[in-house]
């Protein structure tokens, strides 16, 4: 079977269960996006190689009402636990959930050793055509649909709130309602990060957090807050990278994970990023670049984020 038939019935397989519970009714969308690199993203450009994806649509209700959603992009691991925990709990809010897949239509199955198999920006154009299949469903309300992103993820569900990238590829007269960044990398500074649309945007991260370092999130948060963004930053004491996963009970070490978490990166003319310390393209011998880091869930940590989230979407989608 080639990657995208696989993802098809693994999305299927998995989504049958919960068919079957009632809890949600599933469907399965190809997404026919590009895979620019991230210079090419951030020129404008989006020719990259062509890419057939997949995303599951988890539906609460059979009604007829029009739903709000939320679309949920995974981490350099892939789909995991944790995402379709938040999917489980969205829709018990009467939100319906987009799991959205970049890697298995790509032949990826993690990035976690080598995050240049795919650039963050290339999922972050995958967010872009995943809001427009949305956007149509006769479900969907078009005006009501939020982001939310966990670590590589985070990247697109934090940035797609800046306006330059939403003008440049969103579709037509389309913008995301919210965006919700767990444990986001936010080490570098891109041209225009300080303008953005408008929609609200909450950082999750954890004091404890070894992968991606929280006081990157916390800065660019009061950067933002400073120009009357609607931003909120939220860290946790004792909290590691993905701790909303409860499948991983007690820290576990990566030792080839991929991180920059000491590196400070900045966009200059032309799309081209540059190491602060030495003021050039960043390489792995970059004395920043390392490999190492730890995982572990927090319950306190994921229990205060589960409230936080609800709160804001509560709001923003106008729920009970």
């Amino acid at each position: 079977m080639r990657p995208l038939e696989l993802t098809l019935v693994a999305l299927l397989l998995a989504a049958s269960t919960g068919f079957a519970a009632g809890q949600f009714r599933t469907e399965i969308y190809p997404i026919v996006t590009r895979s620019p690199s991230t210079s090419d993203f951030l020129n404008g450009k989006a020719d990259g190689p062509a890419a057939t994806i997949a995303g599951e649509l988890r539906i609460p209700t059979f009604g007829t009402d029009k739903l709000p959603a939320v679309i949920l992009v995974h981490g350099s691991g892939g789909v995991g636990h944790n995402v379709t925990m938040w999917a489980a709990e969205l829709n018990k809010l009467g939100i319906a959930v987009f799991i959205l897949d970049s890697f298995t239509g790509r032949g990826i199955t993690n990035t976690i050793a080598d995050q240049n198999l795919l650039s963050s920006f290339a999922m972050q154009y995958d967010s872009y055509r995943a809001l427009e299949v949305l956007a149509k469903h006769p479900r969907i309300d078009a005006n009501r649909i939020a982001i939310m992103g966990f670590s590589k993820g985070a990247i697109p569900s934090l940035y797609a709130s800046m306006t330059r990238f939403q003008k440049l590829y969103a579709p037509a007269g389309l913008k995301f309602a919210g965006h919700l960044a767990l444990y986001a990398p936010c080490n570098t500074r891109y041209a225009g990060d300080l303008v953005t649309t408008g929609a609200p945007i909450r950082f999750f991260h954890g004091l404890d957090d070894n992968y991606t370092l929280a006081e990157h999130c916390r800065e660019y948060a009061d950067k933002l807050k400073q120009v009357g963004a609607d931003v909120a930053f939220f860290d946790y004491s004792g909290a590691h990278h993905a701790y909303d996963t409860s499948t991983i009970p007690f820290p576990i070490k990566l030792p080839h994970a991929l991180t920059a978490r000491t590196c400070r990166f900045t966009e200059r003319p032309q799309g081209s990023i540059v190491n602060e310390e030495t003021g050039k393209e960043p390489t792995m011998q970059d004395r920043c670049i390392e490999r190492g880091a730890t995982v572990a869930h927090s319950p306190q940590a994921l229990e205060a984020t589960r409230k936080e989230v609800a709160a804001l979407l509560r709001k923003l989608f106008n729920l009970k």
